[in-house]
């Protein structure tokens, strides 16, 4: 179980992924605070005999009632909307990767660099060393420097995929004849997992993704290998 925690609930490692975990909790919280104080007023309101019969309307808490959620959703909107600006935002990337999906397995293209192209495929159990990911890893892992502004461009050969890594808060959809683009920033060198998030065929289920995040040196050294 330990194992299987430490793979799929990786800890965040990029500074997009930091601030959509602040934003959940932030939610969390309010929604912890609606659902205690709905809670009482339902309890104390079925639990004492205070009836008034000849009670038709009351108008200031109706209108408190109808503002109070409005206050509360602009709290939730506010941060929502910065997270949204901060996701679509490409700020002097470094290099361009490209990552094309086929069914079952994807394609990663450092065109910007030295024209490299590495295909990536889910490895077989019998293939798998021991401190490996059953289902989770694949033949060529995706190489990529750490503390730089990465663009990744995502397209597919066939039919809809999708990209996505939790860890570093990225999922964009690969759709035929179309480029979808984000911006990846990796805190610290470690291996990330992740797996095609749109129903693609058959084989949906086996086409993980997996990022290796290096140092800038060790990145430089694999590509002259």
């Amino acid at each position: 179980m330990a194992t299987w925690t430490s793979m799929m609930m990786q800890d965040a490692n990029s500074p997009l992924m930091e601030q959509l975990i602040f934003f959940h909790d932030h939610t969390l919280m309010i929604l912890t605070m609606i659902t205690i104080m709905v809670s009482y007023i339902m309890i104390t309101t079925m639990t004492n005999k205070m009836i008034n019969r000849f009670l038709l309307n009351g108008q200031n808490i109706e209108t408190m009632w109808t503002m109070a959620p409005a206050v509360l959703l602009v709290f939730i909107a506010l941060p929502s909307l910065k997270i949204l600006y901060l996701m679509d935002e490409i700020n002097n990337p470094m290099t361009t990767i490209k990552a094309i999906g086929h069914q079952w397995y994807w394609t990663y293209e450092y065109s910007e660099l030295k024209n490299i192209e590495v295909e990536s495929y889910m490895k077989p159990t019998s293939n798998l060393e021991k401190n490996e990911f059953r289902l989770m890893e694949v033949d060529n892992r995706i190489v990529l420097p750490i503390k730089s502004n990465i663009r990744l461009l995502v397209t597919s050969s066939d039919v809809i995929h999708s990209w996505t890594i939790p860890s570093i808060g990225v999922k964009i959809d690969g759709i035929p004849g179309r480029i979808n683009q984000g911006l990846i920033n990796i805190k610290r060198p470690s291996v990330m997992y992740g797996q095609c998030s749109e129903i693609c065929g058959a084989n949906h289920s086996f086409m993980p993704i997996v990022m290796e995040a290096v140092n800038m040196k060790q990145f430089l050294d694999w590509l002259n290998m």
